[in-house]
């Protein structure tokens, strides 16, 4: 009988910081480990999944299989749905641990890890799971560009000036409790900033972290495996130490993180080029409180899909598959997350910046 408990990484961070291409870096050299992955994304189209999905982890198995390694969770937030969505496959990991080295889980770059990691406190999942460390990834670039550097100190005195004023700012707080719950702080995408950017980083990080908290340069999320796991943290016993802005999930009225703050929709059409979908989608990002772009395009004679990525107003793309015989290969589809979208809305102006969009460069 297997007594050891098996160790859990939780990789969280905002919307576009890198974990999916992290998660992909890992398994791409696990070395023979047994990883079992646990997806959780905000929206009705699993991008992220899909991505992770060829990667060797066995991840293309029928739901039903006892070998299946990759457990997309698309129906809420992990943190907002510990009882209804995780806990049912943690009890599926744990009939399945003796062929299982390691667990992997991604969350929505909505949520919240505290929630997420007291739940490793349940005597069912405690017995059999630790956390081995929570991973923060930090979009470099985006907090050198003051996206997340509010003063909560200006920003109390404003309030305490004038009372009409909201200056709350839920982007930046959820930015500081998935921080505040790391184990191990990556700033990606050290490739598009100098040395002065990643100081200023380092420098807004740092006062959100215990001392014992590293702060690791990354591109790409490239970075050895072993720095990565076996940290041996052993998170769900001090979690609730970590200071959050909403309370823990174990208080009454469940910590309300501003969810119903962030839209999630899909729009697709048919586009002509890479060119002409990525001019598009950043007509769209410029014109409407988009956070975050991702999807798959399917492009007139190619053979592979064309995965989209945005975060702001900065595109990378890339051919990650062929596209298989069930799939629809002429039409692309995007996913946006922000503030006030409205599907049929952002439908017609995504197919007006379609038409308006150069084919080619």
């Amino acid at each position: 009988m297997q007594t050891r408990k098996i160790p859990v990484t939780v990789v969280t961070g905002f919307l576009g910081s890198g974990k999916t291409t992290l998660m992909h870096h890992i398994l791409s050299n696990a070395q023979g480990l047994r990883i079992a992955v646990i997806v959780n994304e905000f929206g009705e189209l699993g991008i992220d999944g899909e991505i992770l999905k060829g990667c060797g982890i066995g991840c293309d198995d029928e739901a039903g299989s006892d070998d299946r390694n990759l457990y997309e969770l698309a129906n809420g937030c992990l943190c907002c749905t510990v009882q209804e969505e995780f806990y049912p496959v943690m009890e599926q990991l744990v009939e399945r641990r003796d062929k299982i080295d390691h667990v992997l889980i991604e969350t929505s770059g909505l949520a919240l890890p505290k929630p997420l990691v007291q739940a490793f406190n349940w005597p069912s999942i405690r017995n059999a799971f630790t956390v081995d460390a929570v991973v923060t990834v930090v979009d470099g670039p985006a907090a050198a560009n003051g996206q997340f550097a509010a003063n909560p100190v200006a920003v109390d005195a404003q309030r305490k000036a004038d009372p009409n004023l909201d200056h709350e700012s839920p982007l930046h707080e959820l930015f500081e409790d998935q921080l505040s719950s790391a184990d191990l702080v990556i700033v990606n995408k050290t490739d598009l900033m100098d040395a002065q950017a990643l100081a200023k980083v380092e420098a807004l990080v740092r006062p959100e972290l215990s001392a014992k908290v590293k702060i690791v340069p990354a591109q790409m999320g490239k970075l050895d495996v072993h720095t990565l796991l076996g940290l041996q943290a052993v998170s769900e016993e001090t979690i609730h130490l970590r200071h959050d802005h909403r309370g823990s999930a174990d208080e009454e009225g469940h910590a309300d993180h501003h969810h119903d703050e962030f839209d999630s929709i899909v729009v697709q059409a048919k586009v002509e080029s890479r060119e002409q979908a990525i001019a598009a989608l950043h007509t769209l990002v410029e014109r409407h409180a988009i956070y975050r772009v991702k999807g798959f395009a399917a492009l007139p004679g190619a053979a592979m899909r064309l995965v989209v990525q945005g975060v702001g107003k900065r595109f990378d793309s890339y051919f990650d598959r062929r596209w298989q015989a069930q799939e629809d290969a002429s039409m692309s589809r995007f996913v946006l997350i922000g503030e006030d979208l409205e599907r049929e809305v952002m439908q017609r102006a995504f197919d007006a910046a379609l038409a308006a969009a150069p084919v080619q460069a």
